[in-house]
């Protein structure tokens, strides 16, 4: 389970995605001050550090993400963060390291370091000259993330019929939006010749030939958990957290597929069908990942009269590690990633598209697109508010703004074909200093604002997702006919645990970027 936005019942307009060329980011800067931004902040520090970032959204408001505020101190959604984070663990230097046993990462510490998130890990661009050189200062990765719903807990995840013009239950109530289902059941669907009209879930269940609807039933049963514990269901419960990795990890279904049941019933899977489905596989399963940061459970982490948190634990990714994580990553590797930025209700899980950065001269506030114009030496910078955290070995600091692109989740809509212009891509904007040796060599940094990304993380360049029952789903697909028998037999397995399989959903994407 994790945080996500609750969509609005209004379906809104088309989308339109803004173009991310490197001209049109190079000129994106105009609406943001970051000269009051610096005044204000040397002025009151304190008051600054804690406002959020300034962002923008690329679509009409209307046909976005709806979510609901809700208070930071809410413990289930600490302890759907802790659920969600546990999970990634990764190798580092021959040992097994896991989000769940955290260490303090004021500093770029050994849980903090660049070269574990990014692919290009070994060959890492460290020195800010050599971004420069390589033209790096802006940057998005050539496959863009696709746009999804986060399917929520509260609407039965994929047993939620969005396609069904028929619905007009526009709830968040668990307990209603399944009276709705049980009081039109699916088989009257399959009657009347309106199968398509049925949830990604339903679909499944009858292409895998299961009269049980198995996972249906797990997409209810989950919800009934909840509800019949807390009388409800939190709506920003969902899976974003499936949803963030398979965007990037998975191709996306441009075209919607005609399928066939065992029975012999034609089922049209639209490509939020697939999307879906995607999204539950690697909502479900543990991959091998890679991850820098940790996490911090604490209420009110204390601060110091600037406004800087103390704790260690909850300094998050430290400048430096977050600069250079996601130049190579996206700039060098080429690879979306997935941040985590829980400084407001909107964002937690959002897989990155691009960025762009210029520097400013932290006494002058003017900017550059060269480090060399805006460095600062330490000893020149008289209204530093973080000298007491420099590093022995600093001797300059240069200023960063950078803006900061990611995929947002959208309403599911019973289209034929999908393609970017549907995605939904919003900006935020960061500013930190970087700390360097006499040499030039990056140390660490301060950010300019207690609300920044949290942690990084992203399955491995090869990782797939898969259910325990896929080992036994034997044969070969071949497409126009019913799926293999021995794929019906084994999929009620993976069902019960609310996992598709993966063959079904690769298969089905393999075929809707054939036409």
């Amino acid at each position: 389970m994790s945080r996500c936005g609750l969509k609005s019942s209004v379906l809104g307009v088309s989308m339109l995605i803004s173009c991310l060329s490197a001209n049109v980011m190079a000129n994106d800067y105009q609406a943001y001050d970051l000269e009051t931004f610096l005044r204000d902040f040397h002025n009151d520090p304190k008051l600054v550090m804690d406002k959020l970032p300034p962002k923008t959204e690329s679509l009409d408001a209307a046909a976005l993400s709806n979510p609901f505020a809700f208070s930071k101190e809410n413990k289930t959604i600490v302890e759907a963060k802790d659920s969600v984070r546990r999970r990634f663990c990764s190798e580092v230097d021959g040992s097994k390291v896991c989000l769940d046993n955290p260490q303090g990462r004021a500093a770029a510490l050994a849980n903090d370091l660049a070269e574990n998130l990014a692919d290009n890990g070994t060959k890492l661009i460290r020195s800010l000259q050599e971004i420069e050189a390589k033209n790096l200062l802006n940057a998005r990765v050539s496959t863009q993330p696709w746009s999804d719903d986060y399917w929520a807990i509260a609407k039965g995840i994929l047993g939620a019929r969005y396609a069904d013009p028929a619905n007009k239950v526009n709830t968040i109530d668990w307990k209603e939006a399944l009276g709705y289902i049980e009081e039109n059941p699916s088989s009257n669907y399959v009657e009347s010749n309106k199968a398509n009209f049925l949830s990604p879930s339903e679909k499944y269940d009858l292409l895998v030939g299961d009269k049980n609807m198995t996972l249906t039933q797990a997409m209810w049963a989950e919800g009934k958990h909840y509800y019949d514990a807390n009388g409800s269901v939190e709506p920003w419960m969902g899976i974003c957290h499936g949803w963030s990795p398979a965007a990037f990890m998975l191709p996306r279904p441009r075209n919607a597929v005609k399928t066939v049941t065992p029975d012999g019933t034609e089922l049209l899977f639209y490509p939020a069908d697939m999307k879906a489905l995607g999204s539950l596989l690697w909502a479900k399963n543990d991959t091998p990942s890679k991850f820098i940061g940790g996490r911090c459970n604490k209420k009110n982490p204390k601060k110091d009269a600037n406004g800087r948190i103390l704790d260690q634990e909850c300094f998050d990714n430290n400048p430096m590690s977050w600069h250079l994580g996601i130049v190579n990553q996206i700039g060098v590797s080429d690879r979306s990633f997935v941040m985590d930025a829980t400084y407001d209700y909107e964002v937690w899980n959002q897989p990155v598209v691009g960025y762009q950065y210029r520097y400013f001269n932290v006494n002058t506030f003017d900017t550059a697109q060269t480090s060399q114009d805006a460095t600062v030496a330490l000893s020149d910078y008289q209204s530093d508010k973080f000298k007491t955290y420099r590093s022995p070995k600093a001797k300059s600091v240069v200023g960063v703004e950078m803006r900061v692109y990611y995929s947002v989740e959208t309403q599911p809509r019973p289209r034929m074909e999908d393609n970017e212009r549907y995605d939904a891509v919003t900006t935020a904007t960061y500013r930190y200093d970087l700390e360097m040796d006499e040499n030039g060599k990056l140390l660490g940094g301060e950010w300019y604002s207690n609300a920044h990304p949290d942690f990084m993380w992203t399955p491995e360049k090869d990782a797939k997702a898969r259910s325990a029952a896929d080992r036994y789903a034997t044969g070969t697909w071949t497409w126009g006919n019913a799926v293999p028998a021995r794929w019906q037999e084994v999929a009620p397995y993976a069902s019960k645990a609310g996992i598709p399989l993966a063959k079904v959903v690769e298969d089905l994407l393999k075929q809707a970027n054939k036409q």
